[in-house]
């Protein structure tokens, strides 16, 4: 009887449904110098495996335990593990490879882990989800720089890299739900749908016309940005509003300086000039863009003052 109370009451371990045990070793062989995780059960410390749920018996004398819940990762979201033990990272690197202490490359996805809470440390990060119409431009974080005098001629201080080096890569993200490590690549959603800039306020066009009178036209510029392109232009110019402003409005001011100079004010308010001088615009925005990656669909001049 006190053999069956000691083994039952004193023995068993019982992890419940959504548990697990760590266990903790009392006697044994001393853990190395700035060693935390047992590696082998026959070292003192706490052990690396846990126990999953069910019904286990160790001795007391040699064994201790504490009881945690599993890791949950909900939906929509990643886990990314930090390993609290093993070999120092080398000098400039993030990610830890095997049997190195650091951030894991592996992440977690949505589901139940059975996950040691003092071997890994763990941080929740939310999913991304790329919007239809729109594409994800990644940005390499880890890898060789594109500085390194050790590199190919043709692979240094490129725009776009390849693999294995760092900076922002050709490849895209389509629109849905992507898992990625945070802490190796960082993610600019970029909208490919059709854009309208509206010329007025400040951004309209002013030129002089032949015969010196200040002329200024209002419209409406209709572009997208096409798939292919998106990363490229994304790190060459900038954002929706860096695209506008350093390559569309720029170029459809320098044109009509240089068209509207040629032809007397007259000519604007009646005639074929202000329907000949907005398709000539559409078409050298377009061959002025093209290059760019940015598809300019069609140029509407509205009113001309």
């Amino acid at each position: 009887l006190v053999s069956f109370v000691f083994i039952w009451f004193f023995c068993r371990i019982e992890p419940g449904s959504g548990e697990i045990a760590v266990l903790i070793r009392k006697t044994g062989q001393n853990l190395a110098p700035g060693q935390v995780i047992a590696i082998e059960e026959s070292q003192k410390g706490i052990q690396l495996e846990v126990l999953s749920e069910g019904r286990y018996f160790k001795n007391p004398y040699t064994w201790s335990w504490r009881i945690h819940r599993i890791l949950d990762v909900p939906a929509g979201k990643l886990a990314v593990m930090t390993r609290l033990y093993g070999e120092e990272l080398r000098p400039g690197k993030i990610i830890a490879e095997d049997n190195q202490r650091g951030i894991m490359q592996e992440i977690l996805r949505p589901g139940k882990y059975r996950i040691n809470p003092y071997a890994y440390h763990v941080a929740l990060f939310n999913a991304i989800n790329i919007n239809p119409g729109h594409v994800g431009v990644v940005t390499v974080m880890t890898g060789k720089d594109v500085l390194n005098n050790e590199l190919p001629p043709d692979e240094r201080n490129t725009f776009m890299v390849g693999k294995g080096l760092k900076g922002v890569s050709g490849r895209l993200l389509d629109p849905g739900t992507h898992y990625l490590n945070p802490y190796m690549y960082n993610i600019v959603e970029v909208n490919t749908q059709s854009q309208r800039f509206e010329m007025s306020g400040k951004d309209v066009i002013n030129f002089l016309t032949m015969d010196g009178f200040a002329v200024t036209v209002e419209g409406t510029i209709e572009f997208g940005i096409e798939r292919d392109e998106a990363a490229f232009l994304t790190h060459r110019v900038g954002d929706m509003d860096d695209i506008i402003k350093k390559l569309i409005l720029p170029r459809a001011r320098g044109f009509s300086r240089i068209e509207g100079s040629k032809h007397p004010a007259v000519n604007f308010i009646v005639g074929e000039t202000r329907q000949k001088f907005q398709s000539d615009l559409e078409l050298h925005l377009r061959s002025k863009s093209k290059g760019w990656g940015v598809d300019i669909k069609s140029v509407l001049v509205r009113k001309i003052i």
